[in-house]
């Protein structure tokens, strides 16, 4: 394995890191090498179920939030940058140290250094498989950075930067939930239930008793939490292949995320497809949106008795599956 580049720079000593007291993590990867670090006096903050859990498994102390003080701080750059630069900003109030910076070119770290070198004073930086860390000690200078920790967007909806969709509804969910059926159904599930929107629109129905928001991103799970606040609405931070569903279920509505990172992954999808083919009750139904050229037919006919478009323009398609015929756990 090549070394990291976080690994060659601690190796080489700079920036030094205190011998002693805890350092922040914030936003590894299940993959992220951090052999680096003392293991021992990392604390993880990482609110993706998936890499939640797998940092764990390796040994990590991790949470959903930081719990400051610390003694450094090392932060890994997300695709967004507004919450980029919230994680370096948050980093600089919890720390006294250093605050390492590590990102990919394609995640931004090329402009985020562009916006912080007026700004703040750098004591080195090092670029290696295409990317760059680099590290300032702490300061004040970025405050303004913090931002809100939800975002307001129009229909009164909270979102929060780094989720899907923040900036306003999904022209897909939009699409989907103008095309559900009048009644769905007593126990429902919104699997990759994002910041809430499709739930909300399914509540509107009154045969709904119980609907299950499974979402992967703690995150949004909170902003679906201020968005959804009918008792009927049930919430579990979980990853949706792996979730234990707690009953069988009258209908699944979805619109299942198809990339890891920036690289399109149907297999998330037909994942999602699987999933909701074991929860179903054998007279249940799917409900799913996609972007148009995303071959899902073909796991729906391996896992649904009838598939049929129920709606759709140029971008998207929304599939209607019924009678689930491998629904057994």
């Amino acid at each position: 394995m090549a070394t990291s580049r976080l690994t060659t720079l601690l190796d080489n000593g700079t920036p030094r890191l205190p011998d002693t007291g805890r350092i922040l993590l914030l936003g590894p990867q299940a993959d992220t090498d951090l052999s680096a670090l003392p293991r021992d006096r990392c604390h993880v903050v990482q609110t993706f179920r998936p890499d939640h859990d797998a940092l764990a498994a390796r040994g990590f102390d991790c949470a959903t939030a930081p719990d400051g003080p610390y003694a450094a701080a090392v932060v890994f750059l997300p695709r967004a940058r507004e919450l980029g630069q919230s994680w370096i900003a948050q980093a600089c109030t919890l720390t006294d140290g250093p605050v390492v910076v590590d990102g990919q070119k394609t995640d931004g770290i090329e402009s985020m250094l562009k916006h912080l070198r007026p700004r703040v004073a750098l004591d080195g930086q090092i670029s290696k498989a295409h990317g760059k860390a680099f590290w300032f000690g702490s300061t004040d200078a970025l405050a303004d950075w913090a931002g809100p920790e939800t975002l307001g967007i129009d229909g009164g909806w909270h979102t929060a930067p780094g989720v899907f969709s923040a900036d306003g509804v999904d022209p897909a969910s939009q699409l989907l939930a103008g095309s559900l059926p009048r009644k769905l159904g007593p126990a429902v599930a919104d699997l990759g239930a994002g910041w809430g929107y499709l739930s909300a629109r399914m509540l509107e129905r009154d045969d709904i008793q119980t609907l299950h928001l499974v979402e992967a991103d703690h995150t949004a799970l909170d902003c679906a939490r201020l968005n959804v606040t009918d008792d009927r609405a049930r919430f579990h931070w979980a990853d949706v292949p792996g979730w234990e569903f707690p009953e069988r279920l009258d209908a699944v509505v979805m619109n299942p995320p198809f990339h890891t990172g920036r690289k399109a992954d149907p297999a998330l999808g037909r994942a999602f497809i699987a999933a909701a083919a074991r929860m179903l009750k054998p007279t249940g139904q799917l409900w799913l949106v996609a972007n148009r050229h995303l071959p899902y037919e073909t796991e729906l006919g391996e896992r649904f008795a009838q598939v049929t478009e129920a709606a759709g323009d140029n971008r998207f398609k929304v599939l209607q599956a019924q009678r689930p015929t491998r629904a057994r756990r």
